[in-house]
């Protein structure tokens, strides 16, 4: 990991080493990953949430909602990477937010908010909506479509960045003359990464 990102420092090292007895601990009351990938945490879950940094470096002060963060990804490994940027958990399933939670504040994390619910009831509005597999991209989209603030501050404008596995031409299609697709084996050398990409959309 450190030679991926050699930006981080001994605190943040210290919260990502932290993430595995953590996870591992709390995958064996409530299933948030599949119990044979426990294994490959750091692979398959932290290093692939950080795959939104190659698309692009939040800015401090950035807002940004986790759409269907699960158990806390990519959320909680980007609010490790930029602790000045403030994160939004959502989830419709709250024994999921529940571990989210606690892994966050067990690592020390202060710029990490949760929310039980649907992403479309959240009322605020964010620079940046991230996901994880959760749907496809046109849900994503329309899920996404009002949470977006008006005012920009980072390198690319305000939208939808997201991670996805496998053949997405089809769901790319309609959205392909502003789409921005970056493939993680450029930057990640694991086979896992073969088919994995980061997913832009300007809102």
């Amino acid at each position: 990991m450190e030679g991926e990102f050699p930006e981080l420092n001994e605190g943040q090292k210290e919260q990502l080493a932290a993430l595995y007895e953590l996870y591992a601990d709390w995958n064996s009351k409530v299933n948030v990953i599949s119990r044979k990938d426990i294994e490959n945490l750091y692979l398959h879950h932290v290093l692939h949430s950080l795959g939104i940094v190659r698309m692009l470096k939040f800015k401090d002060d950035t807002s940004v909602m986790d759409l269907g963060t699960g158990g806390g990804f990519p959320g909680i490994p980007l609010a490790i990477f930029f602790p000045n940027v403030r994160f939004h958990l959502v989830d419709a399933t709250g024994k999921k937010i529940k571990v989210g939670q606690a892994v966050a504040e067990a690592v020390g994390l202060s710029n990490v908010s949760f929310r039980h619910g649907r992403a479309e009831d959240e009322k605020q509005q964010f620079d940046f909506v991230v996901s994880r597999a959760v749907m496809p991209l046109d849900g994503l989209v329309k899920a996404a479509a009002g949470k977006i603030k008006k005012q920009q501050q980072n390198a690319l404008p305000n939208g939808l960045i997201c991670l996805k596995g496998g053949e997405i031409e089809h769901e790319i299609l309609p959205f392909r003359k502003k789409a921005v697709s970056v493939e993680l084996s450029m930057y990640f050398k694991e086979p896992y990464f073969k088919s994995k990409k980061v997913v832009y959309i300007p809102l």
